[in-house]
């Protein structure tokens, strides 16, 4: 009877030691060892974790600015306003590592948006708060990051 042998690659048995390892060879040029396969996979997450994180922060933006505007709750605006507040100046922060995350906002709107929507309307709905099915006010970045909608 024979068995297999497996042998794992060092960048399914140990990421953080295949990530030095990458790096010490990148640093030596020594570009005919590097595993570019997994290399090329890793930046590859890397621009989509960008963008999912800007999604998802957007998503929660405009849930916690549909709350405040349209739900008369002041003994939760408080709340609402520090998650609008920190989400707001993790964009920002995200925006500045990567500008152009800026050129995906328009379509990333929409999705966050009808997302965001939709959290609203499953929390608040049966309360009777209603909300409009589109967004009702400027949608560029810098009035969505700076404008106090509910003012």
């Amino acid at each position: 009877m024979t068995q297999a042998i497996t042998r794992k690659s060092l960048y399914e048995s140990d990421f953080l030691l295949w990530t030095q390892d990458t790096i010490a060879k990148l640093r030596a040029k020594d570009f005919d060892h590097v595993d570019l396969e997994n290399l090329i996979e890793e930046i590859e997450a890397l621009g989509k974790s960008d963008k999912k994180e800007i999604r998802s922060r957007l998503t929660t933006l405009l849930a916690h600015l549909l709350k405040r505007i349209y739900v008369d709750m002041p003994d939760c605006f408080n709340g609402w306003e520090n998650t609008i507040i920190e989400q707001r100046t993790e964009i920002e922060y995200a925006l500045v590592d990567s500008p152009s995350l800026k050129s995906l906002w328009n379509a990333t709107f929409d999705i966050a948006f009808s997302k965001a929507l939709s959290n609203v309307r499953k929390e608040y709905g049966k309360k009777g708060y209603q909300f409009p099915d589109t967004w009702q006010f400027d949608r560029d970045i810098d009035t969505m990051l700076n404008t106090d909608f509910w003012s």
